[in-house]
């Protein structure tokens, strides 16, 4: 989303990133929204992403919070109801403390983050979808408050970011927990999926192969499994998501992203997409391929 808000002109600086377009242009995140479903999106997701303290600051936060997410819900389902079509609206639930920083994640802080996010969002959205998850504290966190808050349990899908700056011996989170861990963990909370997005798809295969295992051992292999990569390097380990806009891979072009989503898709993945860097152009790439095939793409 926030790729492409910048390619059309909208609103676009750092801090704020994505949740700038959604502060002063919100109707160009509408027409966004419309692009991906034109390309074929099954799943839309709320540009609610930055609309955190990280990215636009305490005091906006707390003064904005709730009806910038409202709007952010709102722009998504117009962009559904536009498009007369039966694509879904995933309820973002971001970092809540900055991409890739688990260092930063402060247990106290979840629930006042996290509360007026799910408020604003909550009757526009079909599902919730917890991204970028680096930490399993706060994908756990984030999960219970859920419980707490979504009177009508809607379903929740938990989605971790992969270490991917350096050859591991196992995948693991940008914590350094691992892909054991985490599947195992969420196994047990009622989600009903777990994907893995935000780093590059050459680390998303080894995990989703681990995840699968954990999951049959856990009698869990109804949890559907997904995988929506970026199209950035290799991130370092002091990456923040306020440096600016990372270079984008020459090589992830839409079919060379289509091969690697049939390389998920062979191994049991139902659920696929795109992260940073993967625009409408991609899905359409994606779309045209999964229905010949009769698969339904997300």
């Amino acid at each position: 989303m926030g790729r492409e808000l910048a390619k059309r002109g909208a609103p676009f600086r750092q801090p704020e990133w994505s949740a700038l377009a959604m502060i002063e242009a919100p109707e160009i995140v509408r027409d966004v929204h419309r692009d991906f479903i034109r390309s074929g999106a099954g799943v839309i997701t709320t540009n609610s992403y930055a609309l955190v303290p990280f990215h636009i600051g305490e005091a906006r936060f707390a003064k904005h919070a709730q009806d910038l997410a409202a709007s952010a819900g709102e722009m998504a389902r117009a962009a559904v109801e536009l498009e007369n079509t039966p694509t879904k609206v995933a309820g973002s639930i971001p970092p809540l403390f900055g991409s890739y920083r688990a260092d930063l994640f402060q247990a106290e802080q979840v629930e006042d983050i996290a509360t007026p996010l799910i408020t604003g969002l909550r009757p526009y959205v079909d599902f919730w979808l917890a991204e970028t998850q680096s930490l399993i504290a706060e994908s756990v966190a984030v999960r219970k408050l859920l419980t707490k808050l979504d009177t009508d349990n809607k379903p929740v899908w938990v989605s971790f970011t992969l270490e991917d700056s350096e050859h591991l011996d196992v995948p693991r989170l940008r914590s350094g927990e691992t892909v054991v861990e985490a599947v195992t963990t969420l196994a047990g909370l009622n989600v009903e999926a777990i994907l893995f997005n935000c780093c590059q798809p050459e680390v998303i295969e080894q995990a989703l192969e681990v995840a699968q295992s954990v999951l049959q051992q856990k009698d869990a292999a109804h949890i559907k499994l997904g995988a929506y990569a970026n199209a950035f390097p290799p991130q370092p380990k002091d990456a923040t998501a306020n440096d600016g806009l990372d270079e984008v891979r020459e090589d992830l072009t839409p079919p060379a992203y289509l091969d690697w989503a049939k390389k998920w898709q062979a191994q049991g993945v139902s659920l696929i997409g795109g992260c940073c860097g993967i625009g409408p152009e991609h899905i359409n790439e994606l779309s045209g391929y999964f229905t010949k095939a009769g698969t339904t793409q997300r």
